[in-house]
C-alpha cells in the first residue's frame, strides 16, 4: 500500500503533470493534489481492497465485526458482497472528506477575503515575485538543467503593493532594531 501511495502520485506530479492540459491548468504549486487528495484516496481504496477481519475489529468495536472485510479477502474466502460494502465504506469515507474540505476552504477563503484581497491585481501579478517580495517564491528549473544561481541578488521592494504603505522589515536590514516602527 505504501509502495503505491507513494509512486503513484510521484508519477502523476512528476510525469503526467506535464503532459495533461488539465492537470497543468490546475494553480497546485506545492502539489497538494498529488501528495494529499491523490495519496490519501488511494490509500483509503487500498485499505477497502485489502482489510482483514481481525484488523477491522480494532477500528469497528462492534461485536459483529468479522462482516467487515476488504475485497481482497472477500474474494479469497467467497464473502465478495461484504469486500464490495468495504469498499463502498471507503470510498463514501473518501467522498465525505472530499466535501469537507471543498465546503471548509471556502469559508475559510471567504473570511479572509473581508480581511485582505486573496488575490493580487493582473498588473502587479504581471510584475513577479521578486519585485513584489524580493524573492521567488518557487525555484522553477528548466527540465534536464539543475543549477543554483548563486549570482541573484535580491531587493526588496520599499511598499506594499497591496496596502501601498512603506515596507518597515526593509528598513530593518539596513540600520539597528530600534528604527523599525510599529504601526497601530
Amino acid at each position: 500500500m505504501g509502495l503505491l501511495s507513494g509512486s503513484i502520485p510521484w508519477y502523476t506530479m512528476m510525469v503526467l503533470h506535464k503532459k495533461v492540459k488539465l492537470l497543468r491548468d490546475i494553480d497546485d504549486p506545492m502539489a497538494v493534489l498529488h501528495t494529499h487528495a491523490l495519496a490519501g484516496a488511494l490509500g483509503g481504496i487500498l485499505t477497502g481492497f485489502f482489510a482483514v477481519p481481525k484488523l477491522c475489529r480494532l477500528f469497528y468495536m462492534v461485536p459483529d465485526w468479522d462482516k467487515y472485510i476488504g475485497l481482497a479477502y472477500g474474494l479469497q474466502t467467497g464473502r465478495i458482497s461484504a469486500g464490495f460494502k468495504q469498499m463502498g465504506i471507503q470510498l463514501g469515507g473518501i467522498v465525505f472528506v472530499i466535501c469537507l474540505n471543498v465546503v471548509m476552504t471556502s469559508i475559510i477563503c471567504l473570511l479572509i477575503r473581508l480581511v485582505v484581497p486573496l488575490r493580487l491585481e493582473r498588473d502587479e501579478l504581471a510584475i513577479g515575485d521578486r519585485a513584489i517580495h524580493g524573492e521567488e517564491g518557487f525555484w522553477f528549473v528548466e527540465e534536464g538543467q539543475f543549477s543554483n544561481n548563486t549570482n541573484a541578488t535580491f531587493e526588496n521592494s520599499k511598499t506594499n503593493t497591496v496596502y501601498d504603505v512603506e515596507d518597515y522589515s526593509s528598513t530593518a536590514s539596513r540600520g539597528s532594531i530600534r528604527e523599525i516602527q510599529m504601526v497601530v
